[in-house]
C-alpha cells in the first residue's frame, strides 16, 4: 500500500546510495555539505512518515516493516562509508574509533534477528526510552561526522562526532543487553 508515509520511507531507502556517493570523496567538502543536507532531510522524512502514519490512521504492515529497515540501511551505509574514507579515525586511539561503529552495527543486526525470532513466537519487544536516546546520539554522531567533512578546519565537529559515537556505542551495549535478556527468556 503506497501511502504518503510509506513513500517517505521508501524515499529514504532510495536516497541511501545518493548519500553514500556524496560522502565517497573525503576531500570533497561540498559533497559532505550536500550530504549533510541529504542526511538531515532523511531524518526529517523519518519523523514525518511516522507522524503522518499515526495521525492519519495510515499505519500499515509495509510501513512497520520498512521503517526500521530504512533506518538501519542509512546508519550502516554512513558508518561504512565514513570508515572507508578514514573519518572514524581520530585522536587518542586512531582507527580504533571504528570499534564504536562496529558495536552499533553488530547490535542492530543482532536485535533485528532477535525481533524476528520473537515475532515468530508472537512476543513483542517494544523500543525502550534508552534505545531512543541511543538512536538520537547515533544520529547526532553521524551527522556531526558528516558535517566535519564539510568543515575540516573545525576539528571540534569531528571530536563531537567521535564522542557522540562512543556514547551511542555505550548505550548500544546496554540496550542490546536489555533486549537479549528479554529474548533469552523465550529460548530453550
Amino acid at each position: 500500500m503506497l501511502t504518503l508515509p510509506n513513500l517517505l520511507t521508501l524515499s529514504r531507502i532510495v536516497t541511501v546510495p545518493v548519500l553514500a556517493a556524496l560522502l565517497w570523496w573525503p576531500t570533497w567538502e561540498l559533497g559532505y555539505l550536500i550530504g549533510f543536507g541529504v542526511y538531515c532531510l532523511m531524518g526529517i522524512t523519518d519523523y514525518f512518515d511516522g507522524y503522518l502514519a499515526r495521525s492519519q490512521g495510515a499505519v500499515s504492515k509495509l510501513g512497520v516493516f520498512l521503517d526500521p529497515i530504512a533506518d538501519k540501511i542509512m546508519v550502516a551505509a554512513v558508518i561504512l562509508v565514513l570508515t572507508a574514507q578514514g573519518r572514524l579515525s581520530g585522536p587518542y586511539v586512531g582507527d580504533l574509533h571504528v570499534i564504536a561503529g562496529l558495536i552499533i552495527l553488530i547490535r542492530e543486526i543482532a536485535v533485528s534477528g532477535l525481533r524476528e525470532f520473537l515475532a515468530g513466537l508472537q512476543v513483542s519487544m517494544p523500543v525502550s526510552k534508552l534505545a531512543k536516546w541511543k538512536t538520537t546520539l547515533q544520529l547526532v554522531a553521524l551527522g556531526a561526522l558528516i558535517l566535519a567533512g564539510a568543515f575540516p578546519a573545525q576539528q571540534w565537529m569531528h571530536l563531537v562526532g567521535l564522542a557522540s559515537l562512543w556514547s551511542a556505542a555505550a548505550l548500544t551495549i546496554i540496550t542490546g543487553w536489555d533486549y537479549l535478556r528479554v529474548g533469552l527468556k523465550h529460548m530453550d
